[in-house]
């Protein structure tokens, strides 16, 4: 009997130990679905086999397909692509040169990708007169290991127990665990002992062998018959679509064909003396040397000029009518002008006889000239205070433009009765415009300051002057705005950052490479070529484009500058 349980005994040892072998050894490639290499730099396992490289200037990514390898060049500083450059691939089988498929992206054959798993690749990049040498490591995943083969001698039963447990799962291990105890008690009892030992042997191999292959809720399906070093590409890696993914780690995996899809652009931080800056509230405004008020001296009814109203956005020049105003008459007025009219009117016909004695009297010498003269200065006097009162009655006031500019705003309605003071017009030079802010510290005088829009773009403002009364316990700020000035608009809201006169040293950021989050301002350091990893940072306002990094992160960091919200929402 101790014989009998002796090599009993044996035979499962060697079963545990061969199973055991087999599993550590599948495990240590696949276990759970993740790698056990560099856990920090290693894709994700749907993405499809990849390598890459970087230097100074270049950063390659190499991704392999079923016969062919993709490679995607960058610039390493920026996260360019790189177009029109000669990249040669030394391959196993050769130096072979690559093909130009557009926006960075290069392809090879590579039929040799079926013969290893893994493929050193060294790439020649030229471009502009400048080569790089980059050495790729191309790792490929090992394929599906073969079921456990079962001798051709072996009785059908034993085939069909090691299909039952290897599709079963807790079922087969079940099933398992009862044929071992039938198996040792066999072992026990019976003399022959060739049967019971193959019966054991089988049935610690299939459990172990079937833990290792499918455990934690893989799949259990045998694959289809492959070359023993062949690829196994996941389904999203055979179709050639890949997504960009946040990892475990908060990081998040990019590949680099998606990073062109988000046009995702990096730069380099370094340390530098800045002139500190504060933002302050402020507003446009017109300037006053360039702008102007049509208005109404008289009370009257506003009529169109023979060309209409000028519309808005209208541009005029200096004097031009813009509209008419014709002052009422009362009825007292009215009938004391009547009255003065025909005073006017007797006097003029007297006059006007009175001249004509004279002239002939003036002839015979009888009249002296200088009366004749004197006669006709009066008559001329009162055919001009008739002629001014039908004028008054007749004529309307002109409203006439003060500067040449546009038309900004517009009161003018056809028979509204305007009030004296009243502004019926503003016409505005669109391309003199200031700015007026509100500062409650002092501003360097005669400094350069820059304006932020609401839709991000950024203004370039020249200081003017500031004014020496309180306004609300600030001091009004006045800068012109320089450069285009295409889209502005009269009362707008803008965000002054102007200069105190400090100086901070730190890292300067664009702003479009801030994320704004619960926890704070977040960036995204480029890490790898396809990995970013979020970086929560302090930042205080620079000027309209830039922030400074004042704790978080280091010089010499590729922090994304553009795209950074749109990898913010990568899950």
């Amino acid at each position: 009997m101790s014989i009998r349980l002796a090599a009993a005994l044996r035979a499962l040892a060697v079963s545990l130990a061969l199973a055991a072998a087999s599993a550590s050894g599948r495990g240590a490639l696949a276990h759970e679905g993740h790698s056990h290499g560099d856990a920090v730099q290693a894709p994700p396992p749907q993405a499809a086999p990849r390598a890459e490289a970087a230097s100074t200037a270049f950063e390659l990514v190499a991704v392999a397909g079923t016969d062919r390898v993709r490679l995607y060049l960058d610039r390493f500083v920026s996260n360019e692509p790189v177009d029109g450059a000669a990249i040669e691939i030394e391959t196993p089988e050769g130096p072979v040169e690559a093909t130009a498929a557009g926006n960075g992206v290069y392809e090879i054959a590579a039929p040799w990708l079926v013969r290893g798993h893994r493929h050193d690749l060294l790439a020649t990049v030229s471009i502009d007169g400048a080569t790089d040498v980059l050495a790729l490591d191309l790792h490929l995943p090992e394929p599906a290991v073969a079921a456990v083969a079962v001798p051709a001698a072996a009785p059908t039963w034993v085939a069909n127990l090691r299909h039952h447990l290897t599709h079963q799962g807790p079922v087969g291990a079940a099933a398992g665990g009862f044929l071992l105890g039938l198996a040792v008690i066999m072992l026990m009892r019976s003399r022959r002992a060739l049967p019971a030992l193959a019966v054991l042997a089988v049935t610690v191999t299939l459990l172990l062998g079937t833990a290792a292959l499918a455990h934690e809720g893989h799949a259990h399906a045998e694959p289809e018959a492959a070359p023993l070093r062949g690829v196994a590409l996941t389904p999203s890696v055979a179709s050639g679509v890949e997504r960009a993914r946040r990892l475990p780690d908060g990081a998040v995996f990019v590949p680099k064909s998606v990073q062109r899809l988000l046009a995702l652009r990096t730069g380099l931080t370094g340390i530098a003396d800045h002139r500190r800056t504060v933002e302050l509230p402020g507003r446009v405004i017109a300037d006053p040397n360039a702008s102007g008020v049509v208005q109404s001296s008289v009370g009257g009814r506003l009529a169109p000029p023979p060309g209409g109203f000028p519309n808005l956005g209208a541009r005029v020049r200096k004097g031009e009518v813009l509209a008419t105003v014709t002052p009422p008459v009362q009825a007292v007025d009215l009938s004391d002008m009547r009255q003065t009219q025909g005073d006017l009117d007797q006097q003029i016909a007297i006059t006007g006889r009175k001249v004509a004695r004279y002239e002939r009297l003036a002839s015979t010498g009888a009249v002296a000239q200088t009366a004749l003269e004197d006669a006709r200065a009066e008559l001329a006097g009162l055919k001009d205070r008739r002629a001014a009162l039908d004028t008054i009655r007749r004529a309307p006031e002109e409203l006439v433009a003060p500067v040449d500019g546009v038309v900004a705003e517009r009161a003018a309605v056809a028979g509204q009765m305007a009030s004296p003071g009243t502004m019926v017009f503003r016409v505005v030079d669109p391309e003199k415009l200031y700015i007026e802010a509100l500062s409650f510290v002092g501003l360097e005088p005669g400094a350069v300051a820059t304006a932020r829009l609401p839709d991000g773009r950024t203004l370039a403002l020249a200081f003017r002057g500031a004014g020496l009364a309180d306004r609300n316990q600030a001091v009004p700020v006045q800068f012109a705005i320089s450069g285009n000035i295409e889209g502005v608009r009269l009362g707008q809201f803008v965000t002054v950052l102007a200069p105190t006169g400090e100086s901070v040293a730190g890292l300067a950021v664009p702003r479009s490479g801030i994320v704004r989050t619960e926890g704070g301002a977040v960036v995204y350091e480029h890490v790898s070529a396809e990995r970013y990893e979020p970086r929560s940072v302090r930042v205080e306002p620079l000027d309209a484009e830039r922030v400074i990094v004042a704790g978080g992160l280091g010089a010499g960091r590729r922090i994304v500058v553009q795209g950074a919200e749109l990898l913010d929402q990568v899950r």
